[in-house]
């Protein structure tokens, strides 16, 4: 009885605390409400649209007046040659990108921890972490005058006898272009991610290793790295939800219709299609497409994220 009673006045304690605590963060909840209002007017209201990949939409009939076609666009959308073209760019572009934004970061960070002068650490931060703040309106100009036929690149290339490249002109070379600027853009960012994953690294370990006899090199390979492990992971099994997802803005900023081969990704197709050819219907079930697999896969890697690193959103 004595057991039962005591328990009774612990709930009603928590309780008590509970209710307490709700009511001093109700005005936090209240601020919540603007954004949540937002977000269900433009995230989820905005998605009735997705009507439109089943309709023939004509914007003079509206939703409920257009002509329904059911699956048509869709069974159009396969069967073109130029949609499995843009699916393979979009793909082989987000892959790539995806690979270059795990390499280079983690290689710098480790390096970066080698560095001991504390000021040139920070600069060569400073300086690869300062394009992640650029629009790619401004990069794209950036990188018309680095790349151009008369630029400092072709230029400098010139010393040694090369030919002008047409970096921006040549699809066979565009893609590995688009990776490459991405790749500078945001490699600070992720640099930091991993920097942070490598003061987690016990110090003690790579004590333990000087003491055994291990010099740097071996001491990355054995201890740094796989301390690091788990991060990585993380970064790559959560990049699979940009799989379709290879720059939109990127892309727009440097190609034209000399490009489109190799340069052509699933979002400029969707904007050509829909907002220049006037395709509506089409381009909403091309984009309708792809967010039905960016699903799956945003799905998929954060449960390879909590099978591999043990990392929950909930």
């Amino acid at each position: 009885m004595a057991v039962t009673k005591l328990n009774q006045q612990n709930n009603t304690r928590l309780k008590g605390i509970g209710s307490t605590q709700f009511r001093r963060e109700i005005p936090l909840y209240f601020m919540l409400v603007p954004g949540i209002i937002l977000v269900l007017i433009f995230s989820y209201g905005s998605m009735f649209g997705i009507i439109m990949a089943f309709q023939n939409f004509v914007p003079s009939s509206g939703f409920f007046d257009s002509k329904w076609v059911g699956l048509e666009h869709f069974k159009f959308m396969v069967q073109l040659p130029d949609f499995r073209n843009v699916l393979w760019n979009t793909f082989f572009i987000a892959m790539m990108k995806i690979a270059a934004g795990l390499l280079l970061p983690v290689t710098i960070a480790i390096l970066l921890n080698e560095v001991m002068k504390q000021w040139y650490k920070r600069f060569i931060q400073v300086v690869i972490y300062a394009p992640y703040f650029l629009s790619w309106v401004i990069l794209g100009g950036i990188l018309f005058q680095l790349l151009s036929i008369d630029g400092i690149v072709n230029q400098f290339l010139g010393l040694f006898g090369v030919e002008p490249i047409l970096f921006l002109g040549k699809p066979s070379i565009f893609p590995y272009v688009l990776v490459a600027s991405d790749t500078w853009k945001n490699m600070g960012f992720n640099t930091i991610v991993f920097l942070a994953a490598i003061t987690n690294v016990d110090p003690t370990l790579h004590e333990a290793g000087a003491i055994d006899g291990a010099n740097r090199w071996k001491q990355i390979w054995n201890i740094t790295l796989p301390g690091m492990f788990p991060i990585i992971i993380l970064v790559a099994t959560l990049s699979l939800g940009d799989i379709l997802n290879a720059g939109f803005e990127q892309v727009l900023m440097l190609y034209g219709p000399a490009l489109y081969k190799t340069g052509d990704i699933i979002d400029t197709y969707v904007y050509r299609i829909g907002l220049i050819n006037g395709q509506y219907s089409f381009a909403a079930a091309v984009g309708l497409f792809k967010s039905m697999v960016s699903l799956v896969m945003v799905s998929l890697s954060y449960y390879l994220a909590y099978r591999l690193a043990n990392y929950r959103i909930f």
